[in-house]
């Protein structure tokens, strides 16, 4: 079904943009994880609107209640449901796009796939949805902590428009990367992109970007060739997003303009462990982690609600022009952030206890 997500820790979201609420089931939860609301709650504000000037003033507080699969601080190993009601929903504002269709939204497609689509905010197309994978990934973090407790994942905000940031994935912390509402590490250019998106804002456009994902410290082993290697749900994984339309891993496209000799990775022996001098893979050879810094980039599509007239058709195919109402962010990466750090939790979680089923363990944490 569409609205699930993994293999044997697995994700079932629910909910509209402005229906009662959304949340998620996660199943395949190992018992006697450390979890509470607070550990799902503090990533969920990193998500939710209206958190600074530079997103949607939607105002959702997006508290989570744990439903069930947990008891006395402590996963049960049954499912867990997470519930977040929405409260600010404003139908009113989209009452237009019930019969006209907004340009690079899915009002078109849903409408042609269903023949009924939720027109308020979305309906399940809307970035409301992506709740139920943050609480979700929160769960997965819980669960890769207690399984690797080095292991780290960062995501961050790597360009804007054309406003490109310089970091370095070895080094790149979390507390950098919220040190400032746009998620970008660097602070310089930080400053910079925020005037840019203001300036979308104010003049009623948007812009899109690029996010960059490192996971650091991640053990060799993960990933099941041939249709389900690491990077091929990774892919799956950052594409299933809304508003998302790239994925590229380690060189990516870059490497299409090397030979064979520049690109290979060579290996040597390091502190007693197989390591490779270079690491153009990404931390992913043959569809299974290496032991090497995984690290991938996302790229996100400019905002499709945008406050300028723009050509469109109704339902009833007449020509018209539609200004988009309603709250939206003028760029969605600030927000995306914990989205895919989220959905890299939830990718890495699921291989790790594939591999361990499969093979008794995972191998060693680099």
């Amino acid at each position: 079904m569409s609205s699930h997500f993994g293999q044997l820790f697995r994700i079932s979201t629910y909910g509209e943009s402005h229906g009662g609420g959304v949340g998620v089931v996660i199943d395949g939860c190992p018992p006697r994880i450390a979890l509470s609301e607070d550990d799902i709650q503090k990533e969920l504000d990193r998500r939710r609107p209206g958190q600074s000037a530079l997103v949607t003033q939607r105002k959702e507080s997006d508290k989570c209640r744990i439903l069930s699969g947990v008891f006395e601080g402590q996963t049960l190993g049954t499912p867990i449901a997470v519930a977040v009601p929405n409260e600010d929903a404003r139908s009113e504002a989209y009452a237009e796009m019930q019969t006209t269709f907004r340009p690079s939204h899915a009002d078109f497609t849903y409408q042609a796939k269903y023949g009924v689509r939720a027109w308020p905010g979305g309906g399940r197309a809307s970035a409301r949805e992506t709740v139920g994978r943050v609480a979700g990934g929160a769960v997965a973090k819980k669960v890769l902590g207690a399984l690797f407790p080095k292991l780290e994942i960062v995501a961050y905000v790597k360009r804007i428009y054309q406003m490109e940031a310089l970091i370095d994935p070895l080094i790149v912390t979390a507390s950098e990367v919220e040190s400032n509402p746009v998620r970008c590490p660097d602070a310089e250019t930080a400053a910079e992109m925020a005037t840019l998106i203001q300036s979308m804002r104010a003049s009623g456009d948007s812009v899109g970007g690029v996010i960059e994902c490192v996971v650091r410290h991640a053990p060799v082993g993960l990933g099941e060739p041939v249709f389900d290697k690491l990077e091929a749900d990774l892919a799956k994984a950052m594409l299933s997003l809304p508003a998302t339309k790239g994925f590229e891993i380690g060189s990516g496209f870059a490497g299409t303009l090397l030979t064979g000799s520049e690109h290979n990775d060579p290996f040597e022996m390091r502190e007693g462990r197989v390591r490779t001098q270079t690491n153009r893979s990404g931390g992913v050879q043959g569809g299974i982690s290496n032991g090497e810094i995984i690290f991938f980039r996302v790229a996100f599509k400019p905002t499709a609600t945008i406050a300028q007239a723009q050509k469109t058709v109704t339902t009833t195919g007449e020509e018209t022009e539609l200004r988009a109402r309603g709250r939206h962010d003028p760029c969605v990466l600030p927000r995306a952030v914990p989205m895919v750090e989220a959905m890299t939790a939830l990718v890495l979680v699921d291989h790790a206890l594939r591999q361990r089923g499969q093979n008794g363990d995972v191998a060693a944490q680099a």
